[in-house]
């Protein structure tokens, strides 16, 4: 799950994380009687035998406390959250847990994705769910003839936390490599790739009962000198905004460091751009995803963590400079101006408390984890 081959080479890439609000409850040891409860989970792998789930409770302040009876032991690292709901996936079998108001996880229902793609091969390498968090989509590997990548989409029964499989994607590529990101509206959600070269930033419609429909987009994608950018993760804010990475390269070699581009969505869902080579910033995400305000943009890279002015339809602009040193894999916000990162290879959990003007490391952060493979943040109980 952790490594995807294209065009130029093998890539990491995460899973999405959603971010969702969830119905008031009773709070965790970390929170105080007046502060909304946020939970994070991280799934880990220890040993070969064992998959499981770290949740912790978050005070306003971004420390952590363990929640009482984690980890949770559960059968698939990929992870995503809705309102009241916990998903997980093993790459064949989407797991749903109930989240307990001290944020305790308890699996409720199972379905397997792998056989409903008709061809027993492939399988769920990502879960990401809409804005609304109605809908749980999956990236479907190899799901179409044991070729092309598919999105698949089910309706998530928020009485019992059941998924009803609704369909997949009419349209089958090698080049859906990444999870769609969805703009405000929830009408639209982007992707982007450059398998084999080919430059690729792909939208798909959502209608109002979670089916996807390609676009067929062709956005512009900015001129390089000496090359062309291929585009790779794509980052929507809470309006209609899109941040792209683009790698500049010739003929699949890379020329030059990447950089970050933004779109503007219209009300059809076509994208532009006033991008260029000289106002787009440098940074390689392996991660990236945009604030709830929409006003920042965290990126994980090889190099650390680094977050960005996010600036609607103008260029991204530097802001916080690396805040880690150590590699990061993936990251996610809360609704409390905390950002989450982990580490693969240093096993650690990095919690940040992020402003538009003001920036420091939480309190205990970070935290060491076994293998980390994937996190999901629920705020706002």
């Amino acid at each position: 799950m952790k490594h995807w081959i294209n065009g130029l080479g093998a890539l990491t890439f995460t899973a999405s994380i959603i971010f969702a609000l969830c119905p008031t409850g009773a709070s965790a040891q970390a929170q105080t009687a007046n502060s909304p409860a946020t939970f994070v989970y991280v799934s880990s792998s220890p040993s070969s035998a064992i998959e499981q789930i770290n949740a912790y409770a978050v005070a306003a302040d971004g420390a952590l406390t363990p929640v009482s009876g984690s980890p949770f032991v559960e059968n698939g690292a990929i992870l995503a959250v809705d309102k009241k709901w916990l998903f997980a996936s093993d790459t064949v079998d989407i797991y749903s847990f109930t989240i307990a108001p001290d944020g305790a996880l308890k699996q409720v229902s199972s379905i397997n994705a792998q056989q409903l793609n008709g061809y027993n091969d492939g399988g769920p390498v990502s879960l990401f769910l809409d804005r609304s968090g109605s809908t749980l989509y999956d990236e479907d590997i190899y799901g179409n003839n044991g070729a092309n990548n598919t999105y698949q989409f089910f309706q998530v029964n928020q009485s019992t936390g059941a998924l009803s499989y609704l369909g997949a994607t009419g349209s089958a590529s090698p080049e859906f490599e990444t999870p769609l990101s969805f703009v405000g509206n929830n009408d639209f959600g982007y992707g982007a790739s450059c398998y084999h070269g080919f430059q690729n930033i792909y939208g798909f419609q959502r209608s109002g009962n979670g089916t996807l429909t390609d676009m067929n987009l062709n956005p512009p994608i900015p001129a390089v000198p000496g090359g062309a950018y291929c585009p790779y993760l794509a980052a929507a804010d809470r309006f209609n905004h899109v941040a792209v990475s683009l790698t500049p390269t010739n003929d699949l070699t890379v020329i030059g460091p990447t950089q970050l581009g933004v779109y503007t969505a219209d009300d059809s869902g076509n994208l532009t751009t006033t991008s260029t080579a000289q106002n787009m910033p440098q940074a390689s995400p392996i991660d990236m995803q945009a604030s709830p305000s929409g006003r920042l943009l965290a990126v994980g890279q090889q190099s650390g963590l680094e977050v960005f002015h996010f600036n609607g339809p103008n260029p991204i602009t530097a802001y916080t400079g690396l805040l880690t040193t150590d590699e990061i894999d993936q990251v996610s916000w809360d609704n409390h101006n905390h950002v989450y990162a982990i580490s693969y290879s240093a096993g650690k959990l990095y919690v940040f408390t992020v402003t538009p003007t003001s920036y420091s490391q939480a309190p205990g952060s970070p935290y060491s984890i076994v293998n980390p493979e994937n996190i999901a943040v629920l705020s706002e109980r």
